[in-house]
């Protein structure tokens, strides 16, 4: 069982930058890939940025290619999400998730978080 507390969101102004933080209970934080998703209201969730288990691989949706950065560090069971350059449409939940094993993007995750609010104003 692996349990997932994300921190960090808030409200910021546009060209604004957050730190997001996922931080995971459990001894096996690094065999498991980790992926950040959002989801706005009234629209689907959406998949943001996933990393795998040593974070030498990263994968982005287009919409936030060169403005976020995913990491990780094993050490500390905690994955990131730096945010620069935040929009308006960058406004939503976000949430983390992990995938055992995962070297890349799966269909489907194990675990979820309870998701932490990003809202930027514009």
């Amino acid at each position: 069982q692996v349990q997932l507390v994300e921190s960090g969101g808030g409200l910021v102004q546009a060209g604004g930058s957050l730190r997001l933080a996922c931080a995971a209970s459990g001894r096996t934080f690094s065999s498991y890939a980790m992926a950040w998703f959002r989801q706005a209201l009234g629209k689907e969730r959406e998949f943001v940025a996933f990393v795998n288990w040593s974070g030498a691989s990263t994968y982005y949706v287009d919409s936030v290619k060169g403005r976020f950065t995913i990491s990780r560090d094993n050490s500390k069971n905690t994955v990131y999400l730096q945010m620069a350059s935040l929009k308006p449409e960058d406004t939503a939940v976000y949430y983390c998730a992990a995938s055992y094993g995962s070297s890349r993007p799966p269909a489907q995750y194990d675990y979820w978080g309870q998701g932490t609010q990003v809202t930027v104003s514009s």
